[in-house]
């Protein structure tokens, strides 16, 4: 049994007190992080010891800050100039902070968290999965404030269950008009999701001409919220075909995912609804999903899987009479198209060696 590491998030529920303690030590720690970072930045230096030695007095005798969120933010600076020391790094007044046992303690149900206006015990909610999970937490947890919500990110450990032999794969084509399919025929998208997600490249083209300040606004938080409908969406696709995987003792076969906006055709009109849909995400739910359930997984190349009759073999473009539609040219075989892919999927796992070198850990969000 090997280790999965995923990230759970927790909803605190401050009272109206608590919230303004938690937006004050929120905006004085990041004011203090570009504080370091401006003095790293000044002096060319990056490491974390270095940092330290040079920033620790100055910043405890210039901010009300705990000896622990200095250290924290310390390295929250030194990580940042990890990934680049071309320019001085800035950090929002309101972006995350990171939250160590010293600082923060878990219970039941609420949290000891240190704050300027010092410890305040704050209730939280989560998921039931999520609260099964928390004993194996290990590390910092950050703390976000995400559209006037409070929240709590943790990083968790999770034992994956051994695998049992499976009867066979269950096939998964990812595409355009569906987002998935099955090799049983099910597909987990309909026209409405279609529908939506026109509605929301129009909202967008229209914010993009206006170009004034508040459209920009409004474009960041239709992003945010269009990032959020894909992210809930590809949880519910994920757990299902998770589920069908598990209840019929059945693998899981998807493709491999890379470079798949260039080998997947798509005409003018279907390229924006190719791109602005995150297949990675879904593909990685679906792998952890399956490794928490004792799943196997197998990533298949899905190179002319759309042209290949699932019945005789024959490959041939014109096999593919429309987007919908599949019939061979050589044995007469129709089917849905995104079914016929999926079927091949399915049979070329039964014939793949399981990924080699596939990582014994995951960190996702759960």
């Amino acid at each position: 049994m090997r280790p999965v590491k995923l990230t759970i998030g927790l909803k605190l529920k401050p009272t109206s007190a608590q919230a303004k303690a938690l937006r004050k030590t929120l905006e004085l720690a990041n004011e203090a992080a570009n504080e370091i970072s401006r003095l790293a930045w000044e002096s060319k230096t990056f490491g974390q010891y270095q940092i330290h030695k040079l920033v620790y007095k100055t910043i405890r005798e210039k901010y009300n800050l705990s000896a622990q969120m200095v250290v924290r933010l310390i390295a929250k600076v030194a990580d940042a100039y990890k990934l680049d020391k071309k320019k001085q790094r800035v950090f929002r007044k309101d972006g995350s902070i990171a939250y160590d046992d010293r600082i923060l303690k878990y219970k039941q149900e609420s949290v000891s968290i240190w704050t300027v206006e010092g410890r305040q015990e704050i209730s939280f909610t989560c998921g039931e999965p999520q609260r099964q999970l928390l004993p194996s937490r290990q590390g910092e947890s950050d703390l976000v404030l995400r559209k006037g919500k409070w929240f709590l990110f943790a990083t968790v450990e999770a034992i994956e269950p051994p695998t049992n032999e499976p009867d066979g794969f269950l096939g998964v084509d990812f595409g355009i008009a569906r987002v998935a399919s099955d090799a049983d025929g099910q597909s987990f998208t309909g026209a409405h999701i279609r529908n939506l997600r026109k509605r929301h490249r129009r909202l967008r083209a229209q914010l993009h001409s206006k170009g004034t300040r508040s459209a920009k606004r409004l474009l960041k938080k239709r992003s945010r919220k269009e990032a959020n409908f894909a992210k809930n969406l590809n949880h519910t696709i994920s757990k299902a075909i998770v589920q069908k995987a598990q209840r019929t003792n059945r693998g899981i076969a998807i493709e491999d995912l890379k470079g798949i906006r260039a080998r997947v055709g798509a005409s003018r009109k279907q390229r924006a609804e190719l791109h602005s849909w995150s297949f990675g995400q879904l593909g990685a739910f679906i792998e952890y999903k399956a490794k928490l359930a004792g799943v196997p997984v197998r990533i298949v190349d899905a190179r002319n899987s759309s042209r290949e009759c699932s019945e005789c073999g024959h490959i041939s473009p014109s096999n593919r009479r429309s987007q919908s539609r599949f019939q061979c040219q050589a044995c007469g075989h129709s089917r849905n198209a995104d079914t016929n892919a999926a079927r091949n999927i399915s049979s070329r796992a039964t014939v793949n060696k399981p990924n080699a070198g596939a990582s014994a850990t995951r960190k996702l969000h759960l």
